[in-house]
C-alpha cells in the first residue's frame, strides 16, 4: 500500500508545522538569549557584597539587554558568529561611551578623547578598589568598571549559549563572576544570590534542552527559514531597543558623568606624555600609592611665601568611608571666570592682590588649582566656572588647561581676630551636617574643647591633638583595622595614616564641635627650581579649612609631616597670644617638622612623601604596557613566520625533483626505446622545520592572550587574570582541536607508525566539525562514498580520498606504512578539496564539534 500523501490542491498553502510558524520561531529564537541574559544578571547580584547601592543594577540591565538584542538581530540576519560577537562588543562600547564620557561622537561613538576618559575612569576605579574596603561606594568609576566586566561576561555567556549551543560551558564563566566578589569581600556572599544564580543556570539548561528537542523533531533550527516575515519582526524590535537603550542611556536614563565637575585624571589628548588628576574623595583606611614623581605646575610670583595650592574642597562626610562631594558635586554651581570674580568669603577687598603665574605641565582634570582668595583669573580657557562657596575653579570636563595668571588675596587673619569672630549661619547646610559619628569620637572631641571659650581655641585644641606626643604617626599605610568604625579606630586606636586620614578625622571633629568645616585637596608649596616653584605629584596633599564668619575659611593642617613641606600659619605658630587650651594638647603638629628650608634643590623622588590619590597614566604600570607590546609583536612574528614556513614547505612537497634531460631519473624505467617516467616520490621537508611550522600558530595565539592579559592587568591584576581565563576558555576548543590536528599531520608527514590511522581519524574529525560525522558502523569505503557525496569533493579530493582509503586498508592487512610515500600529498589534496567545497564556518572553527563529541 502506498504511503504517498495525497496531492495538495492547487493554490492551497502547505501547512507549516507548529514549531515552524513565524511567531513560534521568533519566540524560540528569543528563549536562549533571554535565558543567557537572565543567568548573567542573576550571577551579577553577587556584586552587592562589594559595591554599595543598587545603581549598578540599572547599568547592567541595560548592558545585558543591548547585548542580547544585538546578538538576536545579527543572528537573524545570518551574520557569522565572530561578527556577532564583535557587534555585541561594539554596542557595549557605545553604551560605556554614552554613559561615562562626554566626548562621544553623536553621544555614543567613541573618539580619542572618549577613550582617554574611559581609561581615566577605569584608573580611578582601580585606585578606589585598592585603597577602599568593600563594599566600596557605587561611584561612577566603579559603575563603569562593573558595567564593562559584566558586559564582557554577558557577551561570552550569550555566545556559548546561542552560537556554540553549549550552555553547560557557561557554568565556569558564571562561577568566575561569583569568585571575584567572594575573594574581595570579608563576609560570605548573600545566600539569595546563589539561589538566583543556580535557578537561572538550571533554566538556561532547560531552555537549551527544549531547543535541542524541537530541533531534532523538526530537523530545522527555529528562525532559520530565511523568510522575510520571520526576520523582520525581531530585527525591527531589536533595532528600536538598541536605539532607545543607547541614546536614552546617553541622554538621561543612565549616568551623568561629565555633566558635573567630577574629577578624573589621567592621560589624554593634550596631556603630552601623560596627565594627572585628583580624585574628589578621601578614604579613612587604605594605602598611599606613591607612584612615580612628575612635575605638575611651575609657579612664579610667590617669592618666599609658602602657601597651599587648593584644587578642590570636599563638603560631605560619608560615615565609615571618608569625605566626598555632596551629591557627587551636582549641587556645585559657579559663575563664568571673567575679568572680575565675586569676593571669596572673608575677603573684604582690602589689601593688595598678589599676581601668581601658574604654568601646568602635566595636569589634566576638571579643577583649576588656585591660591588664597582669588579675585581675577586671566588666561583660563572658556568654560571654567568659579564657585564662590566652595572656593574652587572648575570646568565640566577633564582637560589640560593653558598657563594662567591669578590675582589673589593672601591675607591671613590673626589669632586675636579669629577669637573674637562671632559664629554665623550663612553657609549651606552641607558644611555643618554630621551624622552617624561614633559616640567615642564625640566624647573625645568634647574632652578636647571643654576648656575653650571660642571657636578658634576649640579648633586649635583639635588641631594640636594630632601630634606624635599623642601617638599619631605619618605613614603611607593605615594601621590594621581593630574596630568596625574606621574613624574611631584611627582617632583612638591606630593613629597611623597619611594626609587623607588626618584631614578627614579633624574635619569631622570640628563639625562635632559645632564649627563648619571642609576638607581641601591640593598641593603643598613645592620646591624652588631656578626662578619658579616646582609642584609635583609628590606634593599632593589634603588639609582642613574651618569657617569663621567674616574671616572666611581658615586653614588647619593636622598631618604631622616631617619632610619640611608642612605649613604652620602665623595664627597657629608659637608665640601667638593664646587663650585657654587643654593640658594634653600643648604641642602643635608643626613641632615635629624638620627645619628643612623652603627652597633648595629638587627633592629625591624616592623619599617618603605623602600625596593624595593621583593617577599616573605612565607610572608604575608602564612595564605592563611594554610587556603587552612585546608579547603582541612576538605573536605577530610567530604567526607570520609560521605562514611563510608552511607555504614554503608545501611548495617543496608538491614539486618533485626534475632529473637531467639525457639521464634517467631514479624513478624512470625503460620500455624498449621509450623512456617512461614513473611518478617520483615527493620530497619531504625537513622534519624539524615541519614541526616548527605546525606549532607556530598556537605559539602566536598564546602570546596574544598573554599580551591582552598584560594590558588588562594595567587596570588591576585580578582583571588581567580574569581576561586571560576568559580568552583561554574561548580559545581552548579551537586550540585543542589544532593541537590534535598538528600531532596527526606530523605523524603523517614523517611516516611514523600509525600514520594511516591518524589520517583517517583526522578525516573523521574534519567531517564532524562540518556537522556530518562519519558513523562508526560504516565501512571505510561506504564512509568514503558518503563523504565524497555530502561534501561535493572535486576530482583532486576524490583521488586523494581513494589513496587514503587504499593506504589505510593496506596498513590494516599488514603492509609496511613506510612504503606508502603517496599518503602525505594525497591527504593534503583531500584537505584542500574539503576547504574548497565544504568550507568550515566560523562557529565550526571556534567551537569544533569534534572536540565536544565522544570518541570511540
Amino acid at each position: 500500500m502506498s504511503t504517498t500523501a495525497p496531492p495538495r490542491p492547487s493554490g492551497t498553502p502547505a501547512k507549516r508545522p507548529p514549531s515552524q510558524h513565524p511567531l513560534s520561531a521568533w519566540r524560540a529564537s528569543l528563549l536562549a538569549p533571554a535565558a543567557a541574559g537572565v543567568a548573567t544578571l542573576c550571577a551579577a547580584t553577587s556584586v552587592t557584597s562589594v559595591v554599595s547601592g543598587l545603581a549598578w543594577f540599572g547599568y547592567l540591565f541595560v548592558a545585558v539587554l543591548l547585548i542580547a538584542a544585538t546578538g538576536l538581530a545579527l543572528r537573524s540576519l545570518q551574520v557569522p558568529t565572530v561578527l556577532v560577537g564583535l557587534g555585541q562588543l561594539l554596542v557595549l562600547l557605545f553604551l560605556v561611551t554614552g554613559a561615562f564620557t562626554t566626548h562621544g561622537i553623536l553621544l555614543v561613538i567613541p573618539g580619542p578623547e572618549a577613550f582617554g576618559e574611559i581609561g581615566n575612569t577605569l584608573s580611578a576605579a582601580a585606585e578606589q578598589i585598592r585603597t577602599g574596603l568593600p563594599p566600596v561606594e557605587g561611584s561612577q568609576p566603579i559603575l563603569c568598571l562593573v558595567t564593562i566586566l559584566i558586559g564582557l561576561v554577558a557577551v561570552l555567556v550569550d555566545t556559548l549559549t546561542v552560537a556554540a549551543a553549549a550552555p553547560a560551558a557557561t557554568g565556569l564563566v558564571l562561577l568566575c563572576v561569583y569568585a571575584v566578589p567572594a575573594a574581595l569581600s570579608e563576609e560570605m556572599l548573600p545566600w539569595w544570590t546563589f539561589l538566583l544564580g543556580g535557578a537561572a543556570f538550571a533554566g538556561l539548561l532547560a531552555v537549551d534542552g527544549n531547543h535541542r528537542h524541537r530541533r531534532w523533531r523538526t530537523r530545522e533550527a527555529p528562525g532559520r527559514s530565511g523568510k522575510p516575515g520571520v526576520l523582520s519582526a525581531p530585527v525591527a524590535v531589536v533595532a528600536a531597543a538598541i536605539v532607545l537603550g543607547l541614546f536614552g542611556g546617553a541622554i538621561t536614563w543612565v549616568g551623568t558623568v561629565g555633566r558635573i565637575p567630577f574629577g578624573s585624571g589621567g592621560d589624554g589628548p593634550g596631556a603630552g606624555a601623560g596627565g594627572f588628576g585628583i580624585q574628589p574623595f578621601t578614604e579613612l583606611r587604605g594605602m598611599l600609592d606613591q607612584g612615580s614623581n612628575r612635575e605638575l605646575f611651575k609657579v612664579r610670583g610667590l617669592g618666599t611665601d609658602r602657601r597651599l595650592m587648593r584644587a578642590m574642597t570636599l563638603d560631605t562626610y560619608y560615615p565609615n568611608k571618608g569625605w566626598g562631594l555632596h551629591d557627587e558635586g551636582r549641587s556645585q554651581q559657579g559663575v563664568p571666570v571673567g575679568p572680575q570674580l565675586p569676593p571669596a568669603p572673608g575677603d573684604d577687598g582690602s589689601g593688595s592682590a598678589r599676581r601668581i603665574d601658574v604654568e601646568p605641565t602635566s595636569w589634566r582634570d576638571n579643577w583649576l588649582p588656585v591660591y588664597g582668595a582669588p579675585r581675577v583669573i586671566d588666561g583660563a580657557a572658556n568654560g571654567y566656572l568659579y564657585d564662590q562657596v566652595s572656593g574652587t575653579v572648575f570646568t565640566t570636563r577633564s582637560e589640560a588647561p593653558p598657563a594662567y595668571t591669578e590675582y589673589a588675596s593672601l591675607k591671613e587673619p590673626t589669632a586675636a581676630e579669629l577669637r573674637v569672630t562671632p559664629r554665623v549661619d550663612d553657609l549651606p547646610p552641607r558644611y555643618t551636617q554630621i551624622d552617624r559619628v561614633d559616640e567615642r569620637v564625640r566624647a573625645k572631641t568634647e574632652q578636647l574643647v571643654s576648656g575653650a571659650s571660642n571657636d578658634f581655641d576649640r579648633a586649635s585644641a583639635i588641631w594640636r591633638y594630632f601630634t606624635a606626643q599623642n601617638g599619631f604617626v605619618y605613614d603611607t599605610k593605615t594601621a590594621p583595622a581593630n574596630d568596625s568604625d574606621a574613624l574611631a579606630d584611627f582617632i583612638l586606636n591606630g593613629k597611623r595614616g597619611f594626609c587623607e586620614q588626618f584631614a578627614s578625622a579633624m574635619a569631622v571633629m570640628l563639625r562635632v564641635a559645632g564649627i563648619p568645616s571642609r576638607v581641601a585637596i591640593g598641593f603643598t608649596p613645592g620646591v624652588q627650581v631656578n626662578d619658579y616653584l616646582s609642584i609635583s605629584t609628590q606634593d599632593a596633599h589634603a588639609w582642613v579649612e574651618a569657617y569663621f564668619g567674616g574671616k572666611g575659611w581658615v586653614t588647619f593642617d593636622p598631618t604631622p609631616l616631617s619632610d619640611g613641606r608642612g605649613i604652620t600659619p602665623s595664627y597657629l605658630q608659637a608665640g601667638t597670644e593664646s587663650g585657654n587650651q587643654p593640658d594634653d594638647t600643648q604641642v602643635a603638629p608643626s613641632t615635629v617638622q624638620s627645619s628643612a628650608p623652603a627652597t633648595g634643590t629638587p627633592r629625591d623622588p624616592g623619599q617618603n612623601q605623602p600625596q593624595q590619590e593621583t593617577k599616573d597614566a605612565t607610572g608604575d604600570d608602564d612595564w605592563l604596557v611594554d610587556a603587552m607590546g612585546i608579547f603582541a609583536a612576538l605573536g605577530a612574528v610567530a604567526l607570520i613566520a609560521g605562514i611563510v614556513l608552511r607555504d614554503r614547505l608545501r611548495r617543496r612537497r608538491l614539486t618533485p625533483p626534475v632529473p637531467p634531460k639525457d639521464e634517467p631519473g631514479p624513478g624512470d624505467r625503460g620500455e624498449g626505446d621509450l623512456l617512461v617516467r614513473a611518478p617520483a616520490p615527493t620530497a619531504l621537508p625537513a622534519s624539524r622545520l615541519q614541526t616548527l611550522a605546525n606549532w607556530l600558530p598556537l605559539v602566536a595565539l598564546g602570546l596574544w592572550i598573554a599580551a591582552v592579559g598584560f594590558l588588562a592587568a594595567s587596570v588591576a591584576w585580578w582583571f588581567g587574570l580574569i581576561v586571560v581565563i576568559v580568552l583561554a576558555g574561548l580559545s581552548a576548543p579551537a586550540a585543542g582541536r589544532e593541537f590534535v590536528r598538528r600531532r596527526r599531520l606530523q605523524r603523517i608527514d614523517r611516516h611514523q607508525p600509525g600514520a594511516a590511522d591518524a589520517a583517517w581519524a583526522e578525516l573523521r574529525a574534519e567531517c564532524a566539525d562540518r556537522g556530518l560525522p562519519i558513523p562508526t558502523s560504516d565501512t571505510v569505503r561506504v564512509a568514503g562514498q558518503k563523504l565524497a557525496a555530502k561534501h561535493h569533493l572535486d576530482d583532486e579530493g576524490r583521488e586523494g580520498l581513494r589513496t587514503v582509503i587504499g593506504v589505510l586498508e593496506r596498513s590494516w592487512y599488514g603492509e609496511e606504512e613506510a612504503a606508502q610515500p603517496e599518503l602525505p600529498p594525497a591527504f593534503e589534496g583531500l584537505r584542500r578539496s574539503l576547504r574548497r567545497n565544504a568550507p568550515l564556518s566560523w562557529r565550526g572553527k571556534l567551537f569544533p564539534k569534534s572536540v565536544f563529541r565522544n570518541r570511540d
